[in-house]
């Protein structure tokens, strides 16, 4: 039985109990994050908390999410996942339990904090290698993707939509632009040059893909954040996918579409390749 954290306390999956009244329930008012960790150590944990600091922020819910700090290796522990290769932590936090109303309660309530931890299963080598299909989907989303808010009916809608296709991801479009993918950010590759969507209000700002940016320029590549029609996003060399549990996957082929040769590109298998070894080697570390 899994062990999850709830308001302060650790405990079995099946006793963790959330009100109906909870405003993430009812409104899906709250924010969620979702940290990688390899070997148990956490990757990149310092620039998620951050970010669901500034989720809360944004949608003034009055609790620091800095103090779930030592919650995720404590998680990774009591669930006995140090050996896993591949973890993600979850965290999410909702304004808490009130009466329903569309404002914001009128009297201080406690936050619902919500935590649990589970193994993610990277791809064989061989289904990596293979790469993967994506179909476009009109971005009918709000304008503040930027927030990791848990209100993801739409991704949900678009995913499934995939599903139904046989495809595997979502290229989102909005005004005839790339945008992401439905759990996940998106690169294009044009020779050793990498184009993404600028980190706007339409996106959201990847912990993965702001790493890999990163990444990229490290190894002498150029990375360029840019609006990016659908008709030259469809002319690239390479399109791959980065996110918590993506991390660096390769596309194909869009609504049938081959892109470049039809086969992982160079560009993304150098990049995935960089990102294992990274992940592989944090030396007992939390990064």
């Amino acid at each position: 039985m899994a062990v999850v954290y709830l308001n302060g306390e650790y405990l079995p999956s099946e006793e963790a109990k959330i009100s109906p009244d909870d405003r993430g329930f009812l409104f899906a008012d709250g924010i969620y994050e979702a940290t990688p960790a390899y070997g148990g150590k956490c990757f990149l944990l310092e620039r998620h908390l951050a970010r669901l600091a500034n989720g809360l922020k944004q949608l003034a819910i009055d609790f620091d999410g800095y103090s779930l700090r030592d919650m995720h290796p404590q998680l990774i522990e009591r669930n006995n996942l140090a050996s896993e290769t591949a973890i993600m932590v979850y965290i999410q936090v909702t304004r808490g339990v009130a009466p329903r109303g569309h404002a914001f309660p009128t009297t201080p309530i406690a936050p619902t904090v919500y935590m649990f931890a589970k193994p993610f299963s990277r791809p064989s080598t061989e289904r990596w290698e293979r790469g993967y299909s994506a179909i476009t989907v009109a971005d009918r989303r709000w304008a503040n993707v930027d927030i990791k808010t848990v209100s993801l009916l739409p991704n949900v809608l678009a995913q499934q939509r995939a599903v139904e296709a046989q495809c595997d991801d979502v290229v989102f479009l909005r005004d005839g632009m790339v945008m992401e993918g439905s759990h996940n950010n998106i690169f294009a590759v044009f020779g050793e040059t990498l184009v993404t969507a600028p980190a706007s209000n339409y996106i959201l700002h990847g912990i993965t893909r702001e790493y890999v940016i990163e990444m990229a320029e490290e190894l002498g590549l150029t990375v360029q954040e840019r609006a990016l029609p659908v008709e030259e996003f469809m002319r690239a060399d390479e399109v791959f996918y980065t996110g918590t549990t993506t991390e660096i996957r390769p596309t194909i082929v869009v609504d049938g579409h081959q892109i470049g040769d039809g086969k992982v590109g160079t560009i993304t298998r150098r990049l995935s390749t960089e990102f294992i070894t990274r992940t592989e080697n944090l030396r007992g570390k939390n990064i």
